[in-house]
């Protein structure tokens, strides 16, 4: 890990190691959105919708990012008043309640007024998809700026796997990098299916939120840092949130797969007409 700033000015640092991986997470999901909208055949139009929605929700989300752990911190510590500033720190959950939020009324919005032929709608299975193979992928990167910061660390450990937190002066599970890796497997499987069309017979986005909200749930075992309270003592706030995106995650693929059945049973109603008629 490296917490020093890489850039300071008159003795106060500005941008640290943190700040890049974020900006290089952004970026690479942004063109990754971008790619993944022409492989799917999205207009010029959509694709700059998208864009434009993609680039508020970053913005907004990680403001929502800010807002959730300064909650989290004034629940922990509420004598110390609540605070917004460069210290208060981000959190993910925040980031993607405010960041989908904002994308979907944007995109939905942008999409109605500007996109022909209902196409931001048509195309909406396939935004899923993609946002299911960007979102793992911009937040890994996250992740590996928290392990240069030092924040979101593990328990200590005097396991080989421990990586030395200077702040503390001792080593801790190394949550962060653990969570990266698994992000990156995620992204990387789910472009493999997108990129062969398999995710037409996978509904990504429910998957991802499945996935993510079991390994967050377990992960957060690991966790050392201070992880806020909640009406059920042995749960963290973010394993809370984990069970309601695993809930989401399994309400999705029922519906999904309730809206693919009937789909085919209206295509096979279909031809059955078609070969009565001829």
């Amino acid at each position: 890990m490296y917490p020093d700033p890489l850039i300071s000015i008159a003795g106060s640092g500005i941008f640290w190691l943190y700040d890049l991986f974020l900006l290089i997470g952004v970026f690479c999901a942004i063109i990754l959105c971008d790619i993944m909208g022409a492989k799917r055949g999205f207009s010029a139009r959509l694709q700059l919708v998208v864009l434009v929605s993609t680039v508020l929700c970053v913005v907004v989300g990680y403001w929502f990012a800010t807002l959730f752990q300064a909650f989290y911190n004034f629940r922990a510590n509420p004598d110390a008043g609540f605070h917004l500033d460069e210290n208060t720190g981000a959190t993910f959950y925040g980031g993607l309640i405010g960041g989908a939020a904002t994308f979907l009324a944007c995109y939905f919005f942008l999409g109605k007024r500007y996109v022909k032929n209902g196409e931001a709608i048509k195309k909406i299975p396939d935004m899923l998809s993609i946002a299911a193979c960007c979102i793992p992928l911009g937040h890994g990167f996250g992740r590996l700026g928290c392990l240069m910061a030092g924040c979101c660390h593990g328990k200590p450990t005097d396991a080989w796997y421990g990586i030395y937190m200077k702040e503390l002066g001792v080593k801790v599970v190394p949550v962060q990098l653990f969570e990266s890796i698994v992000l990156f497997l995620i992204a990387a499987v789910f472009l493999y299916l997108f990129f062969t069309g398999r995710d037409k017979k996978l509904p990504l986005f429910g998957v991802y939120c499945m996935v993510y909200g079991v390994w967050r749930f377990f992960i957060e075992f690991a966790r050392g840092d201070d992880r806020g309270a909640t009406i059920v003592s042995v749960f963290s706030p973010s394993q809370l949130i984990a069970v309601v995106l695993v809930t989401f995650g399994i309400g999705y693929l029922v519906a999904w797969a309730i809206y693919r059945k009937k789909k085919k049973e209206q295509v096979d109603s279909g031809t059955e007409n078609l070969s009565d008629q001829a």
